[in-house]
């Protein structure tokens, strides 16, 4: 999981850009870019990091121009290390910068095809180069000194008939503005907004509704399946379907983790949707266990505390913090190496006893993935003195890998691979353990916006909407993912400082 932002401004946009990244910092936090354009030439900073730490203020200075995009990143399978950051970049046709969410399933195809038929050299194993690729291929084979928006309209819907998978970006053109695209099925949110000034009209295009809040700028609406966003070097907007059959199939764990509570994504409240699924919660609970000793209910925090809320409500228990988070340790879930993970969750994290000695209690997480930072938060309020500790995850169990852009771990690494419900208690170590139903994850997503005829919910029944994941694939992919291979990627990449791109910056 990535995010991604591009602006069209009226004048310098680096400080918005880099505003913009800190507000998505919640969806990638390995790495950080920023691309800039002005008077001809491409202005670059990116680097492994947090944004914070990427851009300092000589930086900021040189990423002069009214036109840019950025990206945060968090590491998925393959390699790792700075190559990897984006935005990527290649200078024919015209000169063209590219910043990617999500993941090609047909990468290992298209990388073949790149280098046998259309005469491209690819300088990493990213899929992002790859979709890059293939949109200046496509556009090159048009043949035009001066595109217009027609010219780059057929380049995307010559993407969208190579490319399969989830996946949004955003394209700055050299002398011919942004471009935001998203894959057939919607599976990855893109949205974008306006924003009046004295000097004219500015627009962004981003991965989160809520980074156009923040900047000040008007959510225009979500970028539909299949469409493409232009916004050319006079200022002037132009949208359009670029795909044959596009069908909105948004993946539903973005609802569960990924986005700000305070996002809208496909017309859906994400604050509403965890609300509701913590009132369908309250229900199974209410129904399966009717006579419950639950004393208290505390969410582990952040993404998991509106369900919570909700589920205490219903339930008429008493909803607690008890559990105090360290604000400057990242995601657990998407760090790499399970060694780092398991030392992270004891920095991340802290009990207070009062909350927990003597008590039932029932712990409330988003998901369980690898069920490390289960297991863990377990044994802490135990520890505190907690009478019993029931868990309950707000989502189905998570069984099978996604292939989308979510770096989900192999699936034998999954907790919930091949275990029934009360071994994944036994294994986390909860005295009940209670999962949501998919159908109830689905209406309390579905709830929002009557018009989404399905979710993508391949983590919990292992059905991927594109129709093209085999088990080779998966197999594939299993052995990329594990955490031996990650460790490998990782140790690799550590010794390469170098950075492959146009007008590259210091590497400190």
């Amino acid at each position: 999981m990535c995010g991604i932002v591009g602006i069209f401004g009226q004048r310098n946009v680096n400080q918005d850009l880099y505003n913009a990244l800190t507000v998505l910092q919640h969806r990638g936090q390995d790495a950080a870019g920023i691309v800039t354009y002005e008077g001809g030439k491409f202005h670059q900073r990116k680097a492994e990091g947090l944004v914070r730490d990427v851009f300092q203020m000589r930086h900021m200075q040189r990423l002069q121009g009214n036109v840019g995009i950025g990206h945060v990143r968090y590491p998925t399978a393959g390699s790792s290390g700075p190559a990897m950051a984006q935005p990527f970049y290649v200078n024919s046709p015209y000169g063209i910068s590219l910043a990617h969410n999500g993941n090609l399933t047909n990468a290992t195809e298209l990388t073949r095809n790149l280098f046998e038929t259309d005469l491209r050299h690819l300088n990493t194993d990213s899929d992002s180069e790859v979709l890059l690729n293939i949109f200046a291929h496509s556009l090159q084979n048009l043949g035009k000194l001066k595109p217009g928006a027609e010219d780059i309209f057929s380049a995307v819907a010559e993407v969208h008939r190579r490319c399969r998978g989830g996946y949004a970006a955003v394209a700055l053109i050299a002398d011919y503005g942004v471009v935001g695209m998203r894959d057939p099925h919607g599976i990855r949110p893109l949205v974008f907004g306006s924003r009046e000034t004295r000097e004219g009209m500015e627009y962004m295009i981003a991965s989160e509704s809520v980074s156009l809040d923040v900047m000040g700028f008007k959510l225009i609406r979500d970028v539909m399946p299949g469409e493409a966003v232009y916004i050319d070097a006079q200022g002037v907007l132009h949208t359009r379907q670029c795909a044959e059959n596009p069908v909105l199939s948004p993946c539903i764990f973005e609802h569960v983790y990924f986005a700000r509570p305070d996002s809208i994504m496909d017309g859906i409240s994400v604050h509403k949707a965890r609300m509701r699924q913590g009132e369908q919660l309250a229900e199974k609970i209410k129904r399966i266990r009717p006579d419950h000793d639950i004393d208290v209910i505390i969410p582990i925090p952040d993404s998991s505390r509106t369900a919570g809320m909700a589920l205490a409500q219903a339930l008429g228990v008493k909803f607690r913090e008890g559990l105090v988070k360290n604000r400057y340790i990242g995601r657990t879930f998407i760090m790499p190496g399970q060694a780092t993970r398991k030392k992270s969750v004891r920095q991340k994290l802290n009990a207070i006893e009062l909350e927990f000695k003597g008590k039932n209690v029932m712990l409330v997480d988003d998901s369980i993935v690898r069920g490390t930072t289960s297991a863990q938060i377990i044994d802490m309020v135990r520890e505190v003195g907690a009478k019993n500790v029931y868990f309950a995850s707000a989502s189905p169990a998570v069984r099978h890998p996604n292939v989308y852009g979510i770096d989900m771990p192999s699936a034998k690494e999954l907790v919930a691979h091949d275990k029934t419900e009360e071994e994944i208690a036994q294994s986390i170590g909860a005295d009940w353990l209670v999962y949501q139903d998919l159908d109830a994850l689905v209406q309390s997503s579905a709830e929002g916006n009557s018009e989404i005829e399905r979710f993508d919910c391949a983590v919990f029944d292992g059905v991927y909407v594109c129709g093209d994941v085999t088990q080779e694939y998966l197999d594939g992919l299993d052995a990329a993912r594990n955490d031996t291979m990650q460790e490998q990627n990782r140790a690799a990449a550590s010794g390469d400082s170098s950075v492959i791109g146009l007008h590259n910056e210091e590497r400190t």
